[in-house]
């Protein structure tokens, strides 16, 4: 069984510290994580364990209460997004230091999109929290990020699952962690803003399928978390525990029709050599 592990996290918002116990269950079952790609709450959870530091993270993140968490949104009056989205970054900063990508102990890429241009940026270099704040930047949420001449919003919106964009290693296995999955049978009320919801919720399902079928990758975990929403951050033991068990479910799925391809190899090799 290969061991080393290219690995991929989608957005989500906070249904992406499912990330954390998929990241925990990896590493307890002995895979070595040799690189991390992200997209929006993908890029940060990613960001975090590429620093060393997603342990302290996860501890800081479980601790907070409905009020501090409300405390960490600084509302805007724009026209153009409803939080600043500096308080969160600056608490962050306070447990990991803002650091160069190159410098990371692994190699790690985020992507963002430019709302001017519509194209993918890919972040594999430069500041830490520049990547993670561009590729986390919700439209009409976050303030978007300026720099250049480009306009930089959520990576969700061109890749949500950036199987394509993380770095590789000979004979690694590729595995994403998409915590998008949804059930489009379940009832919604169509209003505004629940139209508005599962129209992006259908391009990152659809973006997201059409990435896995061009990059093949080994495993990709799909966490269904519909009853969980973009911002429940109150809830992240729930759904960090739901990240742990969903790989845990993968790894045996994979492990197991690996082992049956084995037995059936070594079979046709008994045969071979009898004759």
């Amino acid at each position: 069984m290969k061991k080393n592990v290219a690995l991929v996290l989608s957005s989500g918002g906070a249904r992406g510290l499912a990330h954390i116990g998929a990241i925990e269950e990896l590493e307890r079952r002995g895979f070595n994580i040799t690189s991390v790609a992200g997209c929006s709450m993908g890029s940060l959870i990613g960001g975090m364990y590429a620093a060393g530091k997603l342990s302290e993270v996860k501890k800081w993140m479980l601790g907070l209460s409905k009020k501090q968490i409300f405390s960490l949104v600084d509302f805007s009056f724009s026209r153009n997004h409803l939080v600043k989205g500096i308080k969160v970054m600056d608490a962050l900063k306070e447990i990991v230091p803002d650091v160069n990508i190159e410098d990371l102990p692994i190699p790690y890429t985020a992507v963002a999109t430019d709302w001017n241009s519509g194209r993918e940026i890919v972040f594999r270099s430069g500041s830490l929290y520049e990547a993670i704040r561009s590729s986390i930047s919700i439209p009409l949420f976050f303030d978007p990020i300026k720099k250049d001449e480009m306009l930089l919003v959520d990576g969700a919106l061109v890749n949500a699952l950036p199987l394509n964009r993380v770095a590789r290693s000979r004979g690694d296995l590729l595995v994403g962690v998409n915590v998008n999955t949804h059930n489009y049978k379940e009832e919604m009320t169509p209003n505004y803003i629940n139209m508005l919801l599962r129209s992006i919720a259908i391009m990152v399902d659809q973006n997201t399928k059409q990435q896995a079928l061009i990059s093949k990758p080994d495993i990709v975990v799909e966490a269904q978390m519909q009853q969980y929403g973009e911002f429940d951050y109150d809830k992240a033991a729930l759904i960090t525990a739901i990240g742990e068990r969903e790989m845990h479910k993968a790894l045996d799925e994979y492990q197991q029709a690996h082992a049956s391809i084995f037995d059936s190899i070594k079979r046709i090799l008994r045969k071979s050599y009898s004759y």
